[in-house]
């Protein structure tokens, strides 16, 4: 562990599994305090998990993420929030200042993707809730995270977008416009807050290896891996390293960025999903 974070606390939402997981491991190998939080803070269980669980290097596949943490040297906690219910998120931000104190990095990596649907087929309960998770809940941990940074003059927050919000993919009217309102979302906070010593930036990943990701069609991997400039899938842990510069001091005069990490596919033809 480095210590470029040491004596920061992060709150991660999304963090049990995938990208939310490398990023939270990312920040604890610069030594941050780690907030796991998520809806289901545990791993996958059963046939399915095990038959596509991550790989962390070094780490035990069947730790969850605070485990993997504290085996590491860190220091984390779990905590279970719903992000698109505002009283959850007041309830989680309590636990965790009881916990580890208030959080000086925020990162929305909270998310869900498997909302498929035309937008003739769309039922609207459906695209309502992808909103409240992509979107309402990243503006309800923002909104309520954020004074206690103003309070001290410094804060990092990191929205995971996706290429999706500039590359739509078919059937995923939801998804996309979520993220691309994310963007927005960024760069108003980063307006906003900036001159409190708060900076908020958006990362958007390509396809990236998460346990859905490896349960699609190989041939559809394979056509995507194919159009990627560096010709391989992204892992969680490339979003987790450029989440944790983001996330450090070093980073202090970028703020309103939407960073495409995708491997260059995003200046090459885009089949399938976008994550």
């Amino acid at each position: 562990m480095s210590a470029a974070l040491s004596g920061r606390t992060a709150f991660v939402t999304g963090a049990a599994r995938g990208i939310g997981r490398g990023i939270a491991l990312a920040l604890a190998a610069k030594g941050a305090q780690i907030i796991v939080a998520d809806r289901h803070p545990e791993p996958f269980r059963g046939e399915r998990y095990y038959r596509l669980r991550e790989r962390w290097s070094g780490d035990d596949e069947t730790l969850s993420t605070a485990a993997a943490i504290e085996s590491a040297g860190g220091r984390a906690m779990t905590i279970t929030v719903d992000v698109a219910d505002r009283s959850s998120v007041d309830d989680a931000l309590e636990t965790a200042v009881a916990g580890l104190g208030a959080p000086d990095i925020l990162v929305n990596a909270a998310g869900i993707v498997n909302n498929i649907a035309t937008i003739a087929e769309m039922a609207l309960e459906r695209w309502e809730h992808e909103l409240a998770v992509n979107l309402t809940g990243a503006f309800n941990c923002i909104q309520t995270i954020t004074p206690s940074m103003v309070g001290r003059k410094w804060g990092r927050i990191v929205n995971i977008a996706s290429i999706a919000a500039e590359r739509p993919g078919l059937g995923q009217p939801g998804y996309s416009a979520s993220k691309a309102g994310l963007i927005g979302l960024t760069r108003s906070v980063a307006q906003e807050f900036g001159p409190h010593g708060i900076t908020c930036n958006a990362v958007m990943p390509g396809l990236i290896a998460t346990p859905l990701v490896r349960s699609m069609p190989a041939h559809l991997r394979e056509s995507i891996v194919a159009s990627t400039p560096v010709s391989r899938l992204g892992e969680p842990e490339d979003i987790g390293h450029l989440a944790a510069f983001l996330a450090s001091p070093e980073a202090e005069f970028v703020t309103a960025a939407a960073i495409p990490c995708d491997g260059g596919i995003s200046n090459a033809p885009l089949r399938g999903l976008n994550r």
